[in-house]
């Protein structure tokens, strides 16, 4: 005779006691209830993701990559960085910022970056300190050492020079917009590959050309998104492109609000800076004759001469997003609209900035809007006709009240339409660097960090990690050349809306913006 006692002859026993039991078996019922809830929520939605771990090139086998940088002012120091290259100084500053403040970890992950079996041979900037900086930084392989003895790379007055030199085998560029295009052209020329960053060219007629040239040479281009390798974003595509959790999608709410200076491009001026030290003339070569300006030098992004403004600058971020996720391509018609309604500094941008994207044959709208004097957070909002997903560094999926797909889940309670059914988080909050609020910004759109196998990592350096693994295996990387035309074509047709005051149309037929 088995001792064993079952469920049903506990619930039996503790029927003589009606408050303990019907305690008892309220909580198993509930138990339960949940318990099938999550089950069919994972029969509904394919959860299942193994995420993106590429294995890091093996130093021994791996062909060592000769680079150089052209641009190395704060974006090209920050690509250095997550790279494995800084001065001295720098880490010293980070490491004591470590010290004094247990949440930044930027010192340890500055630490813990693989070695990418690259060097550097060649250095570019048109501000004497920012290349002075660089050429240490670059010298600088061995991370685990801050060393003050190192012997600078080779600085190149000329960006052409640069690119022709004969031991480097690809570029990267992190310079103004205007420059993008020649440069890229010229390297594609010289059989260089380029990692540069994004807006990939300052206008529309630059981006056929540099998509001509690029195709035609046949090297490896990047473009620098960096949220490419956020594990959220392509968890986001598998359950929305693939599993059609959502639906059919109809409307895609994208925004940008900072309400700093510098979040407004206002950035702070060297106070070392001055005619001595800048090479005006060959900053003002690419674009329209102008007098010397340090305003224009260091906040460059205020002016059309040499930016893309809202457009090209911070809508392009939330662009690419989308087409990550969903694949949208170049839209069929952009209106855009907004104004100078805050900073009063001499910028010809907009400091608010909407611009509506339709897609005809997508039966979807993707809506952009923009301010640079309001700090209100707001994630991107995918809406479809059975659930919404907002989507920033991690994201959320709700249940539309309506979905017929899950209508029969709605209607036994196993879904809530008040709640989010599903909720994905990459890791702490407070693994984020906020240093500035600026800073916050990118990582709350999580384009600072993101996990592989449970340790965060850089995501610039994951993308240039790409790049690099694409030049030696002779394959596509995420943000190719194609890509890259999508996102400059879309940018500049929001732009011309807005300068033209006009709606303007993409022909398929010819590839052709029209107004």
């Amino acid at each position: 005779m088995s001792n064993k006692i079952t469920r049903r002859d506990l619930l039996k026993g503790l029927a003589t006691f009606p408050v303990a039991g019907s305690l008892l078996v309220g909580s198993l019922q509930k138990e339960k209830y949940y318990r099938e809830k999550a089950n069919s929520l994972s029969r509904i939605i394919d959860l299942n993701f193994s995420g993106f771990n590429h294995p890091l090139p093996d130093e021994k086998t791996s062909k060592k990559i000769r680079l150089g940088i052209i641009g190395c002012g704060l974006r090209g120091s920050m690509i250095m960085n997550s790279i494995g290259f800084a001065s001295p100084d720098e880490i010293l500053d980070i490491r004591e910022a470590s010290m004094k403040d247990k949440n930044d970890k930027r010192y340890e992950f500055f630490m813990n970056t693989e070695r990418l079996n690259i060097e550097f041979k060649g250095v570019c900037d048109l501000f004497d300190p920012y290349a002075e900086r660089a050429m240490i930084a670059a010298a600088n392989s061995d991370k685990r050492h801050i060393k003050s003895n190192l012997t600078p790379v080779k600085r190149y007055p000329n960006c052409k020079d640069l690119i022709a030199a004969e031991d480097i085998d690809g570029v990267i560029i992190a310079t103004p917009d205007h420059w993008h295009a020649s440069m890229i052209i010229e390297a594609a020329k010289k059989g260089k590959h380029v990692y540069a960053e994004k807006c990939m060219t300052r206008t529309l007629e630059e981006a056929y050309k540099v998509k001509n040239a690029v195709e035609a040479s046949g090297i490896t281009f990047q473009l620098g998104h960096q949220n490419r390798q956020f594990d959220s974003y392509n968890l986001a595509r598998d359950l929305v492109t693939n599993k059609e959790i959502l639906g059919r999608v109809n409307l895609i709410q994208c925004n940008t609000n900072r309400n700093t200076e510098q979040g407004a491009w206002i950035y702070p001026i060297p106070e070392n800076a001055g005619r001595h030290n800048i090479d005006w003339e060959q900053f003002i070569a690419a674009t329209e004759p102008a007098d010397f300006s340090l305003e224009r030098f260091f906040r460059w992004r205020l002016w059309w001469d040499y930016g893309t403004g809202l457009a090209g600058d911070m809508l392009t971020h939330e662009y690419d997003c989308i087409n990550q996720v969903l694949n949208v391509g170049i839209p069929d018609s952009v209106q855009a609209s907004g104004g100078i309604y805050h900073f009063r500094d001499d910028r010809e941008v907009p400091d608010v900035f909407n611009a509506l994207l339709e897609y005809r044959e997508k039966k979807l709208t993707l809506m952009y809007s923009a301010s640079l004097a309001n700090g209100k957070y707001r994630p991107r909002t995918l809406m479809g006709t059975d659930a919404t997903m907002e989507l920033s560094n991690g994201f959320t999926v709700t249940i539309d009240t309506h979905s017929q797909k899950y209508g029969d889940q709605i209607e036994q309670g196993l879904i809530d339409t008040e709640h989010p059914a599903y909720s994905y988080s990459p890791g702490s909050e407070k693994v984020d660097t906020i240093t500035s609020a600026s800073t916050k910004y990118f990582a709350q759109r999580g384009l600072i960090y993101t996990y592989r196998q449970g340790k965060a990592l850089d995501t610039t350096y994951l993308h240039v990690k790409e790049w690099l693994d694409a030049l030696r295996t002779h394959n596509q990387p995420s943000c190719n050349i194609h890509r890259g035309f999508e996102e400059a074509v879309t940018a500049h047709m929001a732009t011309r809306s807005y300068r033209e005051g006009k709606k303007v149309f993409f022909d398929r037929d010819s590839e052709k913006v029209v107004l």
